[in-house]
């Protein structure tokens, strides 16, 4: 699997972005983040024992590793090399879970399962969930300041394109904000495509972003890639909140239904499944369109796209 992307940093490039299979993708993407956030994080024997075991039982949960994929597939459009995008896409998976672990906590959606097990402040305790997505999310900027394969002025823009992604007012925390103000209130559509667009596509959006500017991508090639990401981000939400309705607990790894056991705004709840479906579609429709206007190697990036589109969990 981890040969399907080191052939990439070859000449024959463009064939491989033609002919590897998505799923080959994204499991040799997988496999190296992995392999690269076992040796970033503290191993399990280290003092505060209970923190660096929760945060590894949530780290290694499973999991596509969806956004670190993105930007690996993005920087290699790019001409960017994996020595030079790994450690930035481990930070993503790493601010990414620490997301979910608070998200899951009973202050926030009150879930137990997660990636088809206990999710961490059920397997360990409260205090230690909260510490564990502490860690993991001053750990994830720490590691791109100290990713000796990038120079210090990429460091700095990706350790401020990340924090922009994951804070406020125009990240992931402002999305959690405004998306539990949202619950047992009607929202209209605006409201709700804001709300999504901070609490998922932020991250996203970032990630596609992320891997061009590690590839160097000049200001017109980083507004296509933020259109795409933006795009994929919407897309992303209106398959997740369809599978809350239409997909089980296999399927999910989580919880069915608790968006509407939570009163939460989503796409069904305000336009029903079909037409959130039609929602997805042009959404779909979109991001390909973005992805015309540039001239790289773009065959993953649209097989991205299809794979969230027909997305089964």
């Amino acid at each position: 699997m981890t040969m399907a992307w080191q052939k990439m940093k070859t000449g024959s490039e463009a064939l491989v972005h033609n002919t590897l299979e998505l799923d080959a993708l994204l499991a040799a993407s997988r496999a190296l983040v992995e392999v690269e956030l076992n040796s970033i994080l503290p191993p399990v024997g280290a003092a505060p024992e209970k923190v660096h075991q929760a945060i590894r039982w949530s780290v290694f949960a499973g999991g596509k590793r969806f956004r670190p994929a993105l930007l690996l597939a993005v920087g290699q459009a790019f001409g960017a090399e994996i020595k030079q995008l790994i450690r930035t896409a481990c930070a993503f998976e790493m601010i990414h879970t620490y997301s979910l672990i608070h998200d899951d906590l009973p202050a926030m959606d009150d879930d137990d399962l997660r990636r088809g097990r206990p999710t961490c402040h059920v397997r360990f305790d409260e205090a230690t969930a909260i510490l564990a997505g502490d860690a993991l999310q001053t750990l994830a900027f720490q590691t791109i300041a100290n990713d000796d394969k990038l120079d210090a002025a990429t460091r700095v823009k990706l350790i401020s394109e990340l924090t922009r992604a994951a804070a406020t007012p125009d990240g992931m925390v402002a999305g959690q904000a405004l998306d539990m103000e949202a619950e047992a209130r009607q929202v209209n559509g605006t409201q709700l495509e804001e709300i999504h667009r901070l609490k998922t596509g932020a991250l996203i959006t970032s990630a596609a972003r992320c891997g061009a500017i590690i590839g160097a991508a000049d200001d017109h090639e980083l507004a296509v890639v933020t259109s795409y990401g933006a795009q994929l981000g919407l897309l992303f939400q209106i398959t997740d909140d369809l599978l809350d309705v239409t997909a089980s607990a296999e399927q999910l790894g989580k919880t069915p239904g608790k968006d509407v056991r939570s009163r939460k705004a989503t796409y069904p709840a305000l336009y029903g499944i079909e037409e959130s479906r039609e929602k997805a579609i042009k959404a779909h429709r979109a991001a390909c369109t973005a992805l015309e206007q540039l001239d790289r190697p773009t065959e993953v990036l649209h097989r991205i796209v299809d794979f969230i589109l027909h997305r089964t969990g």
